[in-house]
């Protein structure tokens, strides 16, 4: 029927029909060439990029790793050794100077004799290793009659090996708790005791801390030295 229609319209008007119609067929080609470009490009699989590991994006270094020209390189687990701090000691007896000393860590007991001046010509210096290394808070006899030979004191902080007698004059408080009938409140004890005295000369003088009687005493007696 439109063919009809068409073939009674003028040959210009039926003309101007055609192009219309393609112009019309054209635009909808070009519409749908368009949308199936739009499909496949919503469609098409896309790369997503690693996150950084943290810190780089603000140029701080993640922690673990240490920053080069190159690729990050991962750094030691194990941080650097913690630094020991000096080491006090009291020097008494026959020294040109007595008192107080500080020295640094490793040092030994001439180090502490020296630091004192040195030995008096009169000093009997056969009591002393003067090889020991030194503990912290010790007190160096010089020259004292009746001094006891000092031997390397227990290392501090650590547990006693088992066996080794402890040092009441080197001890912790975490070793004199190790012994027998010997809690948190009579190990302070000993310690104070230790601190007033400056150092235990014999190991009777335990008998002076209260709570420490003859069974007690007893059973510290073989497993202490000074």
């Amino acid at each position: 029927m439109a063919e009809a229609v068409a073939d009674r319209l003028p040959a210009r008007l039926r003309v101007g029909v055609d192009r219309r119609a393609v112009a019309a067929v054209a635009v909808l080609a070009l519409v749908a060439v368009a949308l199936a470009v739009g499909g496949w490009w919503r469609a098409r699989p896309q790369s997503v990029a690693a996150p950084a590991p943290a810190g780089q994006a603000t140029g701080v270094p993640a922690p673990g790793f240490a920053t080069t020209a190159g690729s990050p390189a991962p750094l030691s687990a194990a941080g650097p050794a913690p630094a020991v701090g000096p080491i006090t000691v009291h020097v008494a007896g026959k020294v040109a100077r007595p008192g107080v000393v500080v020295l640094p860590p490793g040092a030994r007991v001439a180090d502490a004799v020296q630091a004192a001046g040195g030995a008096l010509p009169a000093a009997d210096l056969a009591t002393l290793n003067l090889a020991r290394p030194l503990a912290d808070g010790e007190q160096i006899p010089v020259g004292v009659p009746g001094a006891p030979i000092q031997v390397a004191p227990t290392p501090t902080g650590g547990p006693t090996a088992p066996g080794a007698l402890v040092d009441i004059n080197a001890a912790t408080a975490e070793q004199l708790e190790q012994l027998p009938g010997v809690g948190p409140v009579l190990a302070r004890q000993i310690i104070e005791k230790r601190t007033q005295l400056g150092r235990f000369a014999t190991i009777d003088q335990l008998r002076q801390i209260r709570g420490i009687g003859e069974r007690k005493y007893s059973d510290l007696k073989p497993k202490v030295r000074v």
